[in-house]
């Protein structure tokens, strides 16, 4: 444990109800609504928590572990990426076929992991269709409208109003460097590309930056320092921004790259500083063009790049108009992609918990039946799906006993005659990650037990020797105006169908599928 801790640093972060909103965490003070004198008033170390009794009388506890987790970053910077060259990708690009990342969060998960480290990734195989390119921004974030539109069509035009619609040739460069801010991420989805020529390139901007760090580190500070004047102007827009070639955060890391050689305009400044900016600038434009740093691959109708325009410079070979070369692209922003991939992470993590569970106290048996507790929950979630149910309810019949798992296992307890109120524990544990649409039909899944031995005799009469003694545990059979109220339930019908399912899935030694083939169902209900 840490022994010397900052009093207001300490304080600012209680994780308490009263100093954070539990629902999204936010603070609910202010910073100066703290005592000036702030103090800790007295402190203890108590079951992997720092206790802490502040000298206004406010006390706050903390768990050991975050305590002990050291300072981290947003992910921009290049500390937090792989730096690469062309040789790096000998064995191929960070890839992924269009309807695994549709279908796998691991996929998708994967895929903007690699745009996020590596700075790029492709899909193959997304639909060749006009403004699909914007569907596929939309799996992880937001379309970025620019003077250009909310999309832009890279082919030959007639009368361009930038060199890349043209067949010219074009160096390593980052995109809209006048814009503040710049378009995080760019993508461009191949429609049709049968000229001859016309192959992508990619430069880690991130990389060349280093390598100019390294070789002069004087050329290095001078691009740090020096705004550049971007400017971009045509019929219906004047756009600027001054910004270095090279900016770094407050650490001396580097964090973004503005390169467009075609969109600087005119320094001022006196003749030394010039001297100073275009040398470094010389420098390091004779680095991106180095033919190792280099990634140059083709793209085909189908094919969709992402990458990050803050840290990638991209290029193209000239072509031909031997034939068509038609690319769709949109903007986008990485702040988007972060989070969407953050989310899959955390998702994956709960999932995770949940798996061992499944895994571990799973395998214990299952309140006298010939079924362990996995099996039976796996046999309800199988049951739901053969069915054609609905995801919610699948993943409710999978998920719906799960109150048996909290701690050694509660369900002994309902075999020696108590009420564990499992349906109860589950609902709330798993609100945390899903809605009432899952959580309302295992709530109510003992109900729905009760309910169904009411109105149903024949039910009851099917029930296992083990399920009879639960239910008299659990209330026995409802009175008839109890299951009046609860046929009345707007959750009733969903829960009677689960416990339909429950009670079916009993049997030993049935082929089911293992909890990993639900994975992709629950994390798309999850919230």
């Amino acid at each position: 444990m840490t022994t010397e801790l900052s009093p207001y640093w300490l304080r600012d972060n209680c994780p308490c109800a009263e100093c954070r909103d539990p629902r999204n965490g936010q603070k609910l003070f202010q910073i100066t609504d703290l005592p000036q004198d702030l103090a800790i008033a007295a402190r203890a170390e108590l079951d992997g928590h720092l206790e802490v009794l502040w000298s206004d009388g406010h006390r706050s506890r903390y768990p050991s572990g975050w305590l002990a987790v050291e300072a981290d970053g947003d992910g921009r910077t290049e500390s937090d990426k792989r730096l690469w060259a062309a040789a790096d990708f000998a064995h191929g690009v960070p890839e992924a076929h269009w309807e695994a990342y549709l279908a796998d969060p691991a996929e998708r998960a994967a895929v903007l992991a690699a745009v996020s480290r590596s700075g790029f990734a492709v899909l193959r195989g997304v639909p060749v269709r006009e403004r699909q390119v914007l569907e596929v921004a939309q799996t992880f974030g937001y379309v970025r409208a620019t003077n250009y539109g909310e999309l832009f069509d890279v082919r030959v035009e007639p009368d361009p109003n930038n060199l890349a619609f043209t067949s010219a040739a074009i160096a390593p460069h980052t995109d809209n460097p006048y814009r503040d801010p710049v378009p995080t991420l760019q993508l461009l989805h191949c429609l049709e590309n049968s000229a001859t020529g016309g192959d992508s390139g990619l430069v880690d901007g991130f990389r060349a930056a280093a390598l100019l760090r390294e070789e002069a580190p004087e050329h290095f500070a001078a691009l740090t320092r020096t705004p550049v004047p971007f400017v971009f102007r045509d019929r219906v827009s004047e756009l600027r921004a001054d910004r270095p070639l090279i900016e770094v955060d407050p650490l001396g890391r580097i964090r973004e790259v503005r390169f467009n050689n075609r969109s600087i305009a005119t320094l001022r400044g006196p003749a030394a500083e010039l001297d100073a900016f275009y040398a470094a600038y010389r420098a390091f434009a004779a680095i991106t063009l180095r033919p190792e740093l280099r990634l140059d691959f083709r793209l085909d109708p189908g094919d969709c790049l992402i990458f990050d325009n803050t840290r990638l410079m991209h290029a193209r070979t000239a072509f031909a108009q031997d034939g068509r070369r038609h690319l769709q692209g949109c903007y986008a922003d990485v702040d988007s992609l972060a989070s969407t991939l953050a989310v899959l992470h955390r998702r994956s993590a709960a999932l995770d918990e949940l798996e061992a569970l499944f895994a571990g106290e799973g395998a214990g048996e299952y309140l006298g039946e010939a079924v362990t507790m996995a099996e039976h929950m796996l046999q309800a979630g199988a049951l739901a799906e053969a069915a054609g149910a609905a995801p919610h309810l699948v993943a409710a019949a999978l998920l719906h006993d799960v109150g048996h798992f909290q701690g050694a296992l509660h369900g002994r307890d309902l075999m020696h005659g108590q009420d564990n109120r499992h349906s109860d524990t589950g609902a709330d544990w798993l609100a945390r990650w899903f809605g009432p649409e899952v959580t309302g039909p295992v709530r109510l899944h003992v109900a729905a037990k009760r309910y169904l031995c009411a109105v149903e005799p024949d039910y009851r009469a099917r029930l296992s020797e083990a399920s009879e003694y639960t239910l008299r545990v659990q209330g026995g059979p409802m009175s008839e105006q109890d299951a009046a109220a609860f046929a009345a339930h707007p959750g009733a019908r969903d829960a009677v169908a689960v416990r339909r399912w429950d009670e079916q899935a009993k049997e030993a030694g049935a082929p089911v599928p293992d909890f990993a083939h639900f994975r992709p169902l629950l994390t798309s209900l999850m919230r």
